[in-house]
């Protein structure tokens, strides 16, 4: 009888770790639209984040700009951390480094900045929503960066 319930005890926790505790893994997908090139995108991306302690999480993502010429891929590495203040709402902060490959003679480049904004918990998946500022590498003919807003959804296991 003590085995069966520590083993429900464990399960238990198990099913209701916290959606940025440390292990969780998860998967964020983005879609939204964006200009560059003189011409008009739609976005989308996956990413993929670890957390590395309760509430840090690292990550590698994708997003491809489609629709627009030249075609743009990117890949990022962000990291973020999601500040413990409740268990359903979690204002974050963090940074990435990005590497956009561009199609034909124009030449990939990177970027780095930095995000913040809320997530919103519900059950084992999130909704999150906020800012993202960015800065160019490179000169980008006369932009040294942007900022736009971000909304997010993904699901931990």
């Amino acid at each position: 009888m003590k085995k069966i319930t520590g083993w429900l005890v464990a399960s238990a926790l198990v099913v209701h770790a916290g959606v940025f505790d440390k292990g969780q893994k998860n998967v964020a997908l983005t879609v939204g639209s964006g200009s560059g090139y003189n011409s008009n995108y739609t976005i989308v991306g996956v990413t993929a984040n670890y957390y590395a302690i309760s509430g840090l999480s690292v990550g590698l993502g994708y997003r491809g700009w489609f629709g627009g010429n030249p075609t743009l891929n990117e890949v990022d590495v962000p990291v973020t951390y999601f500040i413990p203040l409740q268990s359903r709402i979690r204002p974050y902060i963090g940074g990435f480094y990005r590497h956009t490959f561009v199609s034909g003679d124009d030449d990939d480049y990177d970027t780095y900045g930095g995000r913040a904004g809320i997530s919103v918990v519900q059950g084992n998946g999130y909704v999150s929503a906020g800012w993202v500022q960015e800065r160019y590498s490179r000169d980008s003919g006369g932009d040294s960066g942007r900022g736009y807003p971000e909304i997010s959804a993904g699901f931990s296991f």
